[in-house]
């Protein structure tokens, strides 16, 4: 199965050299989350959104069944969208800012945000990571994560989840709240800044504005 068609779309900083943040989406081209950081006085940065993506196969990091009976399985391909983000869709999207980044940051929603913690264990590429209401519930993960080093120790890490989310009848995803704060712990454990965020709501609650308070923090940390 080829990878999909990426939407990519850039919200440029024109004045001067400033943090790029890539930003995977599940739907839309990510302005909502853009003018959530404007409302909340973000500094400068470039945003770049990457729409089209195959969203249960290529932010998984493994195969694994689906979240309930007859769902659609989650495809394990994550590998695959970081090689071409790492060599296709950063040097393409660098290239053509007026200036280089001041550094990188990788930020994602549900399972993007799961997503972008991965991506620190893989690549050196990213000095910051934003995970807003992470699908941190993925089997094995923060196994994983113990288990593992990362090649670089990044500059600081965000995380933040609804207060709400542990009230589903879902076995997977029950275990969310206390699978982030053991990920906050292990993230402080290897000597990276951190901090857990919980928002009112469940995981539908007002994504862009979480999302963009996740990218923020790390600008401002």
């Amino acid at each position: 199965m080829e990878a999909c068609q990426k939407q990519i779309t850039v919200y440029p900083n024109h004045t001067e050299s400033a943090p790029v943040i890539y930003l995977p989406v599940v739907m839309g081209d990510g302005s909502e989350v853009y003018e959530c950081c404007q409302e909340l006085d973000c500094p400068p940065l470039t945003l770049v959104a990457i729409g089209g993506l195959d969203w249960n196969r290529e932010l998984s990091p493994w195969a694994c069944d689906g979240t309930v009976r007859d769902a659609e399985p989650f495809g394990g391909q994550a590998a695959g969208f970081l090689d071409e983000l790492l060599n296709q869709i950063i040097p393409q999207v660098e290239s053509s800012l007026p200036q280089p980044p001041t550094w990188r940051g990788i930020a994602g929603y549900s399972l993007a945000g799961l997503f972008s913690l991965w991506a620190l264990w893989q690549t050196d590429a990213f000095d910051r990571a934003a995970s807003a209401s992470g699908s941190l519930w993925f089997p094995g993960f923060i196994d994983y994560a113990h288990e593992h080093t990362m090649p670089s120790t990044p500059d600081a890490a965000y995380l933040s989840l609804g207060k709400k989310e542990t009230k589903t009848p879902n076995r997977m995803m029950r275990h969310v709240l206390e699978d982030t704060r053991a990920m906050e712990k292990l993230l402080g454990e290897r000597g990276i800044p951190t901090t857990l965020e919980l928002n009112p709501g469940n995981h539908f609650a007002q994504t862009d504005l979480r999302m963009a308070r996740g990218i923020r923090w790390i600008l401002t940390y």
